[in-house]
């Protein structure tokens, strides 16, 4: 800060202040492998065979009526159907949406030759 006559006043003051650490809260722990497979503190339960483990029967519903695959193929054939046209449709319009850009360029120039004309020849 400058006062009137232009000396600088109160920047000597000015002090880094620190948090106040005590030697209590930074602790240098030990580190100590384990030696044993389970952990400390740690009671051992009985383990399970694998296969009893891994068996997912028990989450298995009876099906009331066997899979029909003739529909299930239907349903994929017409899904891809549905896709591959909503794909064509989307190709269609960006292009047709290019072609209107591009001639209304033409017309915001003052060009008179931008429509295309087709002319069927005689015969």
């Amino acid at each position: 800060m400058l006062n009137k006559s232009g000396d600088a006043t109160g920047l000597t003051t000015v002090k880094t202040q620190r948090p106040i650490s005590s030697d209590d809260e930074h602790v240098v722990l030990k580190f100590r492998p384990r030696t044993s497979a389970q952990p400390p503190g740690k009671r051992e339960q009985p383990t399970r065979p694998a296969s009893v483990a891994n068996d997912l029967s028990r989450y298995e519903k009876p099906r009331e009526e066997p899979d029909d695959f003739r529909q299930r193929m239907l349903a994929n054939i017409a899904a891809f159907a549905f896709t591959v046209a909503l794909t064509a449709i989307g190709i269609w319009l960006a292009m047709s949406i290019a072609d209107l850009r591009k001639t209304q360029d033409c017309v915001l120039m003052g060009r008179r030759d931008c429509a295309k004309i087709t002319v069927m020849p005689r015969t």
